[in-house]
């Protein structure tokens, strides 16, 4: 059995089942099946949603960097303080909205390799985060 959702198609509302089965879509709507294939399906499924997941996390990285590029307003953190997964580490504007870039695990600033007023590019190490006790995870 696959997952519900709601889709909406011509401005009508429906609630179809999905089902991924070698590399296609299996979608039943009121009673009725379709197989649906969609360009990259073979490649990966739709994400779903993202749900709130524990505080240390098996396999996340202590690297934190952000998904745009733009100019670091504030570093919110110091080498050596403790952050929780989640709690904003840094600010940064771009298109001239704040976006704030939050820890992805608990543990301790190990290093900060950016400084406010710095402009940074995409997907560039602005700090690392050290995990404290690495027998939790």
């Amino acid at each position: 059995m696959g997952e519900k959702r709601k889709v909406v198609v011509d401005g009508d509302e429906f609630e179809v089942e999905l089902e991924y089965k070698e590399g296609k879509w299996e979608v039943t709507v009121e009673g009725t099946s379709f197989v649906v294939e969609t360009e990259g399906s073979q490649k990966k499924q739709v994400s779903r949603p993202k749900r709130r997941e524990s505080r240390s996390r098996k396999g996340a990285s202590g690297t934190v960097s952000s998904a745009i590029p733009g100019k670091v307003v504030s570093i919110q953190k110091s080498v050596g303080d403790r952050v929780s997964a989640g709690e904003v580490v840094i600010i940064i504007e771009a298109m001239k909205m704040q976006n704030e870039i939050k820890a992805p695990l608990d543990g301790v600033i190990s290093e900060i390799n950016c400084a406010a007023g710095e402009r940074v590019e995409a997907n560039m190490p602005l700090l690392n985060i050290e995990v404290e006790n690495k027998e939790e995870m």
